[in-house]
């Protein structure tokens, strides 16, 4: 069984607060930031600065052939780190930016090999929080920023889930209050006509087709990524994970060492060993809930977590996606 156990005793914790003045100083000078956006919390560096890149990938101890995503405030600014902007992805931009999508584009040589992973593509989107959008708006560059949190592990909704996770890696977390859609952004590539998803996340399938089509969808796990959040096993509460019929599997199992995660139903465990994602069965909610869903079943007396897939509709598809990463 695998166990991942967090326990800091830190000398430096960063500093939590809304000084969007004090993360720009930052920022500005190559050090990393947690930022807030509406999918989840951010580690922010200057996206066009090689040293602030790896300082990424050091604090997070991610491998550097997963590819980061940049964040900028305009089309106008993201025009300067692309070859072309294809008719298709201006209509995503045009519908879905500011918002949890991200778009693969052919990059220009000034953008950073070390961001791409080497792949000829950036990942890019315009985030849809008021205080970084202010944030970005204020810098001449743009950001990279994966989860703020250890590579592998659950994502960040809010900004303690950030200093408590690498609050002795930075020295300063934005906070913009807990993540509104609370699942990563939904990443869309081409390849000739062809409009194809890379990973699934905070805009839905089904508005994706609204705008460009029926889509491609290619999430398949690899250790050789195309895009941001295709590796195999990630999201990890550190237990394993057992997805399917909860009640029948809860029958083999010590109920006092078992945690369930289910969609809506009440079972028969300890409270504290239960989260519910959503009581009226609403995905929005459900998707705003899952990490800190996964985040609390990583309690040290359960052994065992039981978990059951959502619809396949909407947010659903992206929520089963990381329920089935985070058993792997």
């Amino acid at each position: 069984m695998r166990s991942i156990i967090f326990a800091f005793q830190k000398l430096n914790v960063a500093t939590i607060g809304s000084n969007i003045e004090e993360a720009k100083r930052l920022l500005s000078s190559g050090e990393i930031v947690g930022i807030p956006t509406e999918t989840v919390y951010g580690l922010a560096g200057n996206a066009l600065d090689e040293d602030a890149i790896l300082k990424i990938y050091s604090a997070k101890n991610r491998p550097k052939f997963d590819p980061l995503i940049a964040h900028t405030d305009s089309i106008e600014k993201i025009t300067n780190l692309v070859k072309e902007i294809p008719e298709k992805a201006k209509l995503l931009a045009d519908r879905f930016w500011p918002g949890p999508l991200t778009i693969l584009l052919e990059k220009e040589s000034s953008v950073p090999d070390l961001l791409t992973s080497g792949l000829s593509r950036i990942a890019i989107r315009i985030p849809n929080h008021p205080t970084t959008v202010q944030l970005l708006a204020e810098l001449d560059f743009p950001l990279a920023a994966p989860s703020a949190n250890p590579f592998g592990y659950v994502s960040p909704t809010s900004a303690q889930h950030v200093q408590d996770q690498l609050g002795d890696k930075i020295s300063y977390i934005l906070d913009g209050g807990p993540c509104k859609v609370g699942l990563e952004s939904s990443i869309v590539g081409f390849e000739g006509d062809d409009v194809v998803i890379y990973r699934l996340g905070g805009t839905k399938v089904e508005s994706i087709e609204e705008v460009v089509g029926s889509v491609k969808i290619q999430v398949n796990e690899s250790s050789n990524p195309a895009a941001p959040g295709m590796l195999k096993s990630h999201y990890s509460p550190g237990r394993k994970m057992i997805i399917g019929d909860i009640e029948e599997n809860l029958q083999s199992l010590p109920k006092e060492r078992t945690g369930i995660l289910s969609f809506s139903r009440v079972y028969d465990v300890p409270e504290q060993n239960q989260v519910i994602l959503s009581s009226s069965e609403d995905l929005d909610e459900a998707a705003r809930n899952i990490f800190s869903a996964l985040r609390k079943m990583d309690q040290p007396h359960i052994e065992v977590i039981l978990a059951e897939y959502l619809p396949s509709e909407g947010l659903g598809k992206a929520i089963n996606d990381r329920l089935r990463r985070a058993a792997v």
